[in-house]
């Protein structure tokens, strides 16, 4: 379990753990004990506080009720809920997700999914706060232009994983490299650029905000990056019984590509450059044993 692999780290950060389940007290301890979990784990087994919070899952409900033969109904159960339909053990589920509260306990970021079968890895959440935890399996480089660290948010994923490629990139002093929206202007924009890769969809690049660099004699205003900052490619594994049984037979996940860019100073524009990275991720299996509902 990430949160309890991490808890000691984010402890130091100054980060408090507690998980809410719609889960007794006696499913939760089962859980905690086969999983050696020793952070908090809160029962709402009402589901007040999750209906409170705004997050309660009534898709759940919709698929044991009067309408569950309806196959708009079963459609959305399949989706939002389960694969394997709906039960009663199941009615009061939550949408997965994240909630970062102040000392006061007022929330200041969330982080849901709409899908049940996806689920943002804390490490995750922490690179898109900005905390950053310890890089795993780093690729380092650096050439007369800048320096970069590049590294995935998790060393090991399953199936519904949210995770990301981070890239965090420091220029050389008076060295500039170009933003999005350069393109227009004939500069070549720093990214990653990943090979297709079997059972996970890439999300588009998150580019921190840039600045706009003059350059007198052309008369030109650039959006570029010349103080240190971080790109995040988000990836998420597909869901289904047909990856799942896929990666049943795999130890690893290998993702590859490229971070490329182009480098320039006050005079002088570099050639570009693409640098090859692959990170080679275990896979790991989900937990699909469940105590009854007490």
């Amino acid at each position: 379990m990430e949160l309890q692999d991490r808890l000691e780290e984010l402890q130091s950060s100054g980060i408090g753990i507690a998980a809410i389940s719609y889960d007794s007290e006696e499913v939760l301890a089962d859980f905690a004990q086969r999983r050696g979990i020793s952070y908090p784990l809160l029962s709402d087994d009402d589901s007040a506080l999750i209906t409170e919070f705004g997050i309660l899952n009534t898709v759940a409900a919709e698929g044991v009720g009067p309408n569950a033969d309806d196959p708009e109904v079963q459609a959305d159960v399949a989706k939002y809920v389960s694969r394997f339909g709906s039960n009663p053990m199941i009615v009061g589920t939550p949408y997965p997700g994240t909630f970062m509260l102040d000392v006061d306990g007022r929330v200041t970021s969330r982080f849901f999914e709409e899908f049940y079968s996806e689920r943002n890895t804390t490490s995750n959440v922490m690179l898109k706060l900005g905390i950053g935890l310890s890089p795993i399996a780093a690729i380092e480089g650096s050439t007369a232009q800048l320096k970069f660290t590049a590294y995935p948010s998790n060393s090991t994923v399953t199936v519904g994983t949210r995770f990301s490629i981070a890239i965090d990139v420091e220029p050389g002093p008076h060295m500039h490299v170009y933003a999005p929206g350069a393109e227009e202007m004939g500069y070549r924009v720093i990214g990653l650029k990943l090979a297709p890769t079997e059972h996970v969809r890439f999300e588009p690049v998150e580019f921190p905000e840039s600045e706009i660099y003059y350059f007198e004699p052309l008369d030109e205003r650039v959006p570029v990056y010349q103080r240190a900052f971080t790109l995040l490619q988000e990836i998420v594994v597909d869901v289904g019984a047909e990856t799942e049984s896929a990666l049943a037979e795999l130890d690893a996940l290998t993702i590859s590509g490229s971070f490329d860019y182009q480098a320039c100073d006050d005079a002088i524009c570099f050639n570009p450059v693409s640098v090859p990275l692959s990170f080679t991720l275990d896979l790991d299996l989900l937990d699909r044993q469940r105590a009854g509902r007490r």
